[in-house]
């Protein structure tokens, strides 16, 4: 395998989310290469507890992606949930250097979201596994974060429970799009939750628009939801999961 000094300078970010580890490697113009992510219960409410399996699932990611792209990748940037402790925020830089990448920043997940969507003024609100982050954005720059536990695991768990299903089947059952008609009466109190903490969180920032990035952002009808309880414009990009992971790592310098 090639040594990344043979190949094209490219940029790798990763994100360690509380049921998602994403890795996501940028061409030198910043445009998609290569993205790989499994599911992973390594990091609850933004701390990481299982350092072991934050390892071994990262390790096998980057030698996926790495067999795809033909060349090793040697350095990236990582995302942390805002107001994680600081010892937390080393924590992460320590998986990533456990598999042998450069760790050259961490960047917290809302500003690492923004690189790519580029929001002016509005919220960005990463809804992940097991907490929602919100960002408040007033002329590019972030002057506002919170993050709060609720998120996709609360949606597997409401399925689990009524649906009679473990976990671990529940996930995968709430994952599937086309599963989506018949979940939606059941996760809709817990998007309701979603919309009353964005509430809370941005009340006396003058936000406009909401800007959905995080895996439960895939989920058919959270925007519509949050768009009703909240008020505000609602606007889910493209391929949410990967918004936040292509952020850090432009910050992969």
């Amino acid at each position: 395998m090639s040594s990344l000094s043979e190949q094209t300078q490219v940029k790798v970010g990763v994100d360690l989310g509380t049921a998602y580890i994403v890795l996501a490697v940028l061409d030198e113009q910043r445009q998609p290469l290569a993205g790989e992510y499994c599911f992973a219960e390594v990091v609850r409410d933004g701390l990481v507890v299982d350092f072991h399996g934050a390892i071994q699932r990262l390790a096998e990611l980057k030698q996926n992606v790495e067999a795809r792209l033909g060349f090793e990748l040697t350095s990236a940037a990582v995302t942390y949930p805002p107001g994680v402790p600081l010892a937390e925020v080393r924590a992460t830089r320590h998986v990533v250097e456990a598999v042998g990448l450069d760790c050259r920043q961490a960047i917290d997940e809302p500003t690492a979201a923004n690189a790519v969507l580029q929001v002016e003024n509005g919220a960005v609100v990463d809804v992940g596994g097991g907490t929602t982050g919100i960002a408040v954005i007033r002329t590019g720059e972030v002057i506002y974060t919170a993050d709060e536990p609720t998120g996709g695991t609360h949606f597997s768990l409401v399925v689990a429970g009524a649906l009679d299903m473990a976990f671990e089947e529940a996930e995968v059952y709430k994952r599937n799009s086309q599963n989506h008609n018949e979940l939606f009466p059941l996760v809709r109190p817990v998007m309701e939750k979603i919309a009353s903490i964005i509430t809370r969180h941005i009340k006396g920032y003058d936000v406009e628009t909401l800007y959905l990035v995080g895996g439960t952002a895939c989920f058919t009808g959270i925007d519509q939801v949050l768009a009703e309880e909240t008020g505000l414009k609602t606007v889910v990009p493209s391929h949410p999961l990967f918004v936040t992971p292509f952020g850090v790592a432009m910050h992969d310098v």
